[in-house]
């Protein structure tokens, strides 16, 4: 049976390599095969490699996101609730520091539902679900946890690489590969919410479109899926940037536009990029961003995360331009109220609060804030 099925995967591979695109049934085929390690670990390799090197199609990803979502994802119930979600793919050639977190807790403080779906690092020093878990949020709870989170709070975290999320084999997969591939992708749509309305970076500009298509065939009404690329540099981030023009594409009422924009554009400066790199570790990075969330932070970083908090009002009907955006985000940085919406999120989304809050009001004390 083993070898029947690895043969199976093989007739795949081969096709892939041949630059022949799987249908979306074939991809979920494969995958599925891959997520029940019915195949052996070089088989699985090659499996992604090969859909990475000839390039993933709209169809291919889509049939990875379904079987992510069907076979190894936790689902939960929001009541009708109307929740964003904002994250990037990783695997971007310019390591950032958490902007995607910053932003999440600007936008949950300015009144958006937030049903976030992240990961540990990989390739960078400090992913969604590390700082997260440095404050003192509880990243190894169930979904259940997460989702009182959402309602209570305004803002929730799923661990994309916990088995109490994804039980069967994500974390398996993902802890074993450096290399970005559509799993990367597909994964990270596999949210326990199924939001709607999203955010999403991604690591190179050829996936613009095709991540795009993917959501507006599995059921995304809003989003904006942005590329950040950095002024005199061929690298970039899969974030929106302040150090160079973001190329987009935005789905709204079923249709894709192209969308590109600088800095300049939505009322802020252009930084240099070295403002923005990775922390050299999860301490100093979390100390940055506790000063950020009280209205403390570096200007450049302030205005990472006001940007690619725009992105989130603007996606969720809040403000009608992305400058708008941006200069509500401004004011909600200034104001503190994300640092306060961040003690809550640590009390609720926990199975020991006590534990959390003494772990962020450390934190806060090495940041010199009060909170």
């Amino acid at each position: 049976m083993e070898f029947d099925k690895n043969r199976q995967l093989g007739d795949f591979i081969i096709r892939l390599i041949a630059k022949q695109d799987l249908t979306r049934e074939e991809s979920y085929e494969g995958f599925r095969m891959v997520l029940n390690n019915e195949v052996t670990d070089m088989q699985q390799g090659a499996f992604l490699a090969a859909l990475t090197a000839k390039g993933e199609t709209a169809a291919e990803v889509a049939g990875g996101w379904q079987a992510v979502y069907d076979l190894d994802t936790k689902k939960v119930a929001l009541d009708g609730m109307e929740v964003v979600d904002n994250c990037g793919t990783g695997m971007d050639t310019f390591k950032t520091f958490n902007i995607s977190t910053a932003a999440s807790l600007v936008a949950a403080a300015g009144g958006v539902k937030i049903a976030r779906h992240g990961a540990r690092a990989i390739t960078s020093s400090c992913g969604t679900v590390d700082m997260a878990e440095y404050f003192g949020v509880d990243m190894e709870c169930d979904v259940e946890t997460v989702a009182r989170s959402i309602k209570e709070t305004g803002i929730g975290l799923f661990n994309g690489m916990s088995p109490r999320v994804h039980p069967m084999a994500l974390s398996r997969i993902l802890s074993q590969i450096c290399f970005g591939s559509p799993l990367n992708i597909a994964a990270s749509m596999a949210n326990p919410a199924l939001p709607k309305i999203a955010v999403r970076g991604v690591y190179s500009p050829a996936l613009l479109r095709p991540v795009a298509e993917v959501m507006q065939s599995i059921g995304y009404r809003d989003a904006v899926v942005v590329y950040g690329a950095i002024s005199g540099s061929e690298k970039g981030m899969d974030e929106a940037s302040v150090c160079g023009q973001t190329h987009g594409i935005h789905l709204r009422e079923g249709k894709l536009t192209e969308i590109s924009f600088e800095p300049e554009q939505c009322g802020l400066k252009k930084h240099d990029a070295a403002a923005l790199a990775a922390d050299p570790d999860r301490k100093s990075g979390a100390v940055k961003m506790c000063r950020l969330l009280a209205g403390k932070g570096d200007r450049a970083r302030c205005d990472a995360v006001a940007l690619n908090s725009a992105l989130i009002f603007y996606v969720r009907g809040m403000v009608e331009t992305i400058e708008k955006g941006v200069e509500k985000a401004q004011e909600l940085l200034l104001s503190g109220q994300a640092l306060k919406l961040l003690t809550r999120w640590v009390e609720v989304q926990n199975s020991d609060p006590a534990k959390g809050l003494q772990k962020l009001a450390d934190l806060q004390k090495i940041s010199e804030i009060t909170p």
